[in-house]
């Protein structure tokens, strides 16, 4: 082995049993989900329906499904600052729900699409002409 490479072992031995090292992976990673039911039926409650939902693509927060936000975290902390922040921004009324999962179990997801509806042309009225 040459010095370099000894080095370089000796770095990674260190920083290991340093309680402080980490890395990305599947375990320590989380994704946060958000699921909300909120009501909709008069303009004040869609305002705020719309201002949550902006607020959590502002949080950095993606579309998963219609009412499913979903964020990567690379750690559990970095997952508590954005629960917390969900939490601080809830409305008054409606259900919400938030659920944090491994990346692993994140990824065991299975995910299903139905064909697309593909509306057939209604035939032209076609006209004879003798």
């Amino acid at each position: 082995m040459n010095v370099l490479q000894e080095s370089v072992e000796r770095y990674f031995i260190l920083n290991m049993a340093n309680e402080k090292f980490t890395r990305l992976n599947q375990y320590r990673s989380l994704w946060v989900l958000v699921f909300f039911d909120l009501p909709v039926e008069t303009k004040k409650e869609k305002r705020i329906a719309t201002k949550f939902r902006k607020n959590l693509l502002t949080d950095g927060f993606s579309m998963f499904q219609f009412s499913i936000y979903v964020r990567f975290c690379a750690s559990k902390e970095n997952a508590e600052v954005h629960v917390r922040r969900v939490k601080y921004m809830l409305p008054e009324k409606g259900k919400v729900g938030i659920m944090k999962v491994t990346d692993r179990q994140f990824g065991l997801m299975e995910l299903f699409y139905g064909p697309k509806k593909v509306e057939t042309e209604k035939p032209s009225q076609q006209l004879e002409i003798f």
